[in-house]
């Protein structure tokens, strides 16, 4: 009889091997992603940290599926990493709970550029650029940094990716008790250095890229919200004079693309976990869908390649940005 029952067991653990292998082949057949392992390749997505629900983890499995396919380089975070509110300390149980033990797959084994949400701030700022020194994945210097990317093995072919601190910027966490942080923050001299990054005006720097957290264009209910207004018109005369190519994003849990007048693409990239509506922005929308996912980037000196992929690993949009 235990005989039996340990034959039984055995069949159905091959049973459960064999499925998830289809499954992860069929994804592999079914996602329709442009591959261009020459370019430099990087995953951004955003709003996540869950502990697993609200579909963090199935977009995980694509993302390490997707990343392995494109060879990716590199993944970005556009914030609220951790909710409800951020991280207490680098022990805190949140950093294996919803980052550790979702993102294992070998090819998520990459740099993670991260910027801080407004949750994060909810919680300990400093204990997530700390965790720097502790993973060595987990990339965040500071509130704000910026790193040049090199393409083709060349120092004359660079991407400039700028990524800063959104939250300080805008007036409503002022006035809230659990964002006390944000009153520390010198948001006169982080906009000093944003433009001070952006006027580089080294030939080598084929692509300006900025990364944050809130969105200056976005569909649905945050469309015409003060936080969105603030950040438009604090940001995008600066995105404007420098000529910023793409500007990646989260905070709207949802993916979306629109090029409104002017030189920049905007990107948001919010939905690693839970989602919510989105409708495309009556200037520019192309692409806006309440859908778990994620957006993959490709890079080279003269295109941007950016594919929007659920976590089923439909490519459900796809562009290029032609210099």
């Amino acid at each position: 009889m235990k005989k039996n029952i340990v034959i039984v067991l055995a069949l159905s653990f091959i049973a459960v091997i064999n499925l998830t292998a289809q499954q992860n082949d069929s994804l592999k057949v079914k996602s329709g992603l442009t591959i261009n392992k020459k370019a430099v390749n990087f995953i951004a997505m955003g709003d996540w940290g869950r502990n697993g629900e609200d579909k963090q983890r199935e977009v995980a499995i694509q993302m390490g599926i997707s990343a392995k396919i494109l060879s990716t380089d590199f993944l970005i975070s556009t914030g609220d990493n951790f909710y409800p509110s951020g991280v207490a300390s680098t022990q805190d149980h949140r950093w294996i709970d919803s980052y550790e033990d979702i993102y294992t797959a070998h090819s998520l084994q990459q740099n993670w550029y991260v910027v801080l949400g407004n949750h994060d701030y909810k919680g300990n700022v400093q204990a997530e650029i700390d965790y720097t020194k502790i993973d060595r994945r987990w990339n965040m210097p500071a509130r704000y940094y910026s790193k040049k990317i090199i393409m083709n093995d060349d120092t004359t072919q660079q991407a400039l990716l700028i990524f800063i601190d959104t939250t300080p910027f805008i007036e409503e966490y002022y006035k809230n008790a659990d964002h006390a942080d944000v009153k520390t923050q010198d948001t006169a001299q982080q906009r000093k250095w944003l433009e001070a990054e952006l006027s580089n005006a080294s030939p080598n720097i084929k692509w300006r890229i900025v990364v944050g957290h809130h969105p200056l264009f976005t569909g649905g209910k945050r469309m015409n919200r003060d936080a969105t207004l603030q950040l438009n018109y604090l940001l995008k005369p600066i995105f404007d004079q420098y000529k910023v190519d793409a500007y990646i994003c989260g905070h709207e849990h949802n993916l979306q693309y629109i090029k409104p007048t002017g030189t920049t693409h905007y990107f948001v990239s919010g939905a690693g976990s839970e989602t919510t509506p989105t409708i495309l922005h009556p200037d520019g929308g192309r692409f806006a869908l309440s859908e778990n996912g994620f957006i993959a980037f490709s890079l080279t000196p003269k295109i941007l390649t950016a594919q929007i992929i659920s976590y089923e690993g439909k490519v459900l949009y796809k562009t290029e940005i032609v210099k």
